[in-house]
């Protein structure tokens, strides 16, 4: 049996001087959201064996602070760049390219497909991945390269809640 944890980045900031998209930062809410869902897992009695993100600041950023919930540092995650605005099948290479010594992956990556990705893999379906959302599920399987034909049963879905 594995996990997946689908976490989309927290808030981004659109600061004028970003030159561009990849390398915009969060902002003060995102800050503040990605340590309080990392808790969250932690609350919940998740580990997690491997931290994967997108290369665009935002995501690793968010990634960053989720590790470091875990006790691991930025050299910990694996990067991929793949998943910058990946759309599913991107997803899907990416996870089945996985170790499989790691059962419970947090994978930290953009919108839209994130949401796209998500709603192909079980019942349960999204309209829209909020920022630092995570979408949880089981794979009924020990092998990684197996995970797009695995049985798959949708577990948590959890967000920031706006106060």
């Amino acid at each position: 049996m594995k996990q997946l944890f689908i976490i989309r980045h927290a808030k981004s900031s659109w600061d004028i001087g970003v030159l561009n998209d990849f390398d915009r930062g969060l902002n003060q809410r995102g800050h503040s959201d990605a340590p309080i869902m990392a808790k969250r897992l932690i609350n919940r009695n998740i580990s997690i064996d491997l931290f994967v993100s997108s290369t665009a600041k935002r995501a690793l950023t968010t990634a960053t602070y989720f590790a470091e919930a875990y006790y691991k540092v930025e050299k910990d995650i694996l990067k991929v760049d793949e998943l910058y605005h990946a759309m599913p099948n991107v997803f899907y290479k990416t996870i089945a390219d996985l170790n499989d010594e790691f059962n419970n992956v947090a994978l930290f990556s953009h919108n839209p497909g994130i949401t796209e990705f998500i709603n192909e893999l079980t019942k349960t379906q999204i309209d829209d991945m909020p920022t630092c959302g995570v979408f949880a599920i089981k794979i009924d399987t020990n092998t990684w390269s197996n995970f797009a034909k695995a049985n798959k049963e949708f577990w948590f879905f959890d967000y920031p809640k706006a106060i």
